[in-house]
């Protein structure tokens, strides 16, 4: 009877050690750590905008002269800018300024010898083709600022999307790549935060008056532009043993 009793308690005793180990060698296979990745990504698009600045400045020693020079010259330059431009086109003033032009002298106060009016309008643009045209016809027609060109991105939404996903995938891959470094695996991400996707404008120049004087037609070259996405992610290791 006691030898019986006493194979019993072995044999339970066998069971709750062999269950104890198995329990820690679990434990062991659960344990997990956590990494931090980035991942980033450029991705280049065709602009579909055009943005120009085009401005009339005249000069007079009356203001209101300077004021009807420069408004029958504005008026002739937006009737040249809707035509080369097109029906699709934005055309809309963006700043008027009418200054006093001063003479400064040593020991003397500032004297007002004429005045400068400057009517500035922005022409935003779908058909890119037409850009050196439309900077010729405003220079024919009177303009003798432009100010500057920028080419943008109107539709971005399939290129950030692109942007995103190339990022993401980034991120995971360095994640892959430190688990087997560390001998485990990824088993889940933990957090995942975008750090922003960024169009950069492909070509933003000031022209000014230098190319306004030129007679021969204008080259415009539009490239491409670069959008920038980056994301970041916690994953989490699970370390084989």
């Amino acid at each position: 009877m006691k030898l019986r009793l006493f194979m019993i308690l072995s044999a339970f005793a066998l069971v709750a050690l062999l269950n104890s180990q198995t329990s820690a060698q679990e434990a062991v296979k659960r344990t997990a750590t956590r990494v931090v990745v980035t991942g980033d990504a450029l991705v280049q698009a065709q602009p579909d905008t055009a943005i120009l600045t085009i401005s009339v400045v005249t000069q007079n020693t009356n203001a209101l002269t300077a004021q009807q020079q420069n408004a029958a010259e504005s008026e002739k330059v937006v009737r040249a800018l809707k035509s080369v431009a097109g029906a699709g086109a934005e055309i809309k003033t963006s700043g008027y300024l009418l200054t006093p032009q001063r003479v400064y002298r040593e020991n003397q106060p500032p004297t007002i010898n004429g005045y400068e009016a400057r009517n500035t309008v922005t022409v935003t643009m779908g058909e890119l083709s037409k850009v050196g045209a439309v900077i010729d016809a405003a220079a024919e027609a009177g303009a003798n600022n432009i100010d500057n060109i920028t080419f943008t991105l109107r539709k971005d939404r399939p290129a950030r999307n692109q942007a995103l996903t190339e990022a993401t995938r980034e991120a995971i891959s360095k994640a892959q790549v430190m688990a087997e470094a560390l001998g485990g695996r990824v088993v889940r991400i933990v957090e995942v935060q975008e750090g922003g996707t960024t169009p950069r404008p492909m070509y933003q120049r000031e022209v000014g008056e230098a190319m306004v004087a030129k007679s021969a037609n204008t080259p415009i070259e539009v490239g491409t532009l670069d959008i920038h996405s980056q994301v970041q992610l916690v994953a989490e290791i699970e370390m084989a043993q």
